[in-house]
């Protein structure tokens, strides 16, 4: 990571950092000061996603419902298989709490930054304290991908979209599927809403 000066913040990514278990303690060993920013979606549409990603790269892998359950009939989910691991959202977060307080975590809605982008970089841009820059003017919703484009300045000709693997129509899935999915991951979103106050409406 490069070297920060007080003038500037610097900003890292990785997708996996959330649900690393590791990953709380080395950053709070590096700097107890780090914000972090979490960005969350629905488990289930997650799960889905995850599942269309890997079979655009792997075309023989087992169906979605024969990933998901452990056994469908009873209902129990194999929560060891990482696309419906992540979206236990609950979990993960209370690793993290023994390290930082919820005030310096900062969540994300990732249906929002599909539908509201520039309302949800502006409470980013607040939780790190600085001015405003990015707002509405600077995104473009792309009609055929389904998500917003960003463009680097208000007068700037060419939005910066999403790559090809964005906005990929998910693989159709049983609706009863869903709907165990749904049941088995409520408990989890509900102490998520209560522990962070924030209600994503999944239900």
């Amino acid at each position: 990571m490069p070297r920060t000066l007080d003038s500037q913040i610097t900003v890292e990514k990785t997708p996996s950092y959330f649900v690393t278990k590791e990953a709380p303690r080395r950053i709070f060993n590096m700097s107890r000061d780090t914000k972090l920013i979490v960005v969350v979606r629905n488990p289930v549409t997650r799960a889905i996603s995850d599942y269309t990603q890997t079979l655009s790269k792997k075309p023989d892998i087992p169906t979605f419902e024969g990933l998901t359950f452990r056994n469908r009939s009873l209902g129990l989910v194999d929560t060891s298989w990482n696309a419906i691991r992540i979206g236990m959202y609950a979990v993960h977060l209370e690793s993290w709490l023994q390290y930082f307080p919820l005030s310096q975590i900062h969540f994300v809605s990732g249906e929002k930054l599909i539908t509201d982008p520039a309302g949800e970089m502006g409470k980013v841009q607040d939780f790190l304290g600085i001015k405003r820059v990015i707002t509405d003017k600077h995104f473009y919703f792309n009609k055929t991908k389904g998500f917003p484009c960003l463009k680097k300045s208000e007068s700037s000709g060419l939005p910066r979209c999403l790559g090809k693997s964005k906005g990929r129509t998910h693989v159709q899935i049983d609706p009863e599927v869903i709907e165990q999915l749904r049941d088995f991951y409520r408990p989890y979103n509900i102490k998520f809403y209560e522990t962070v106050g924030q209600d994503f409406r999944w239900e």
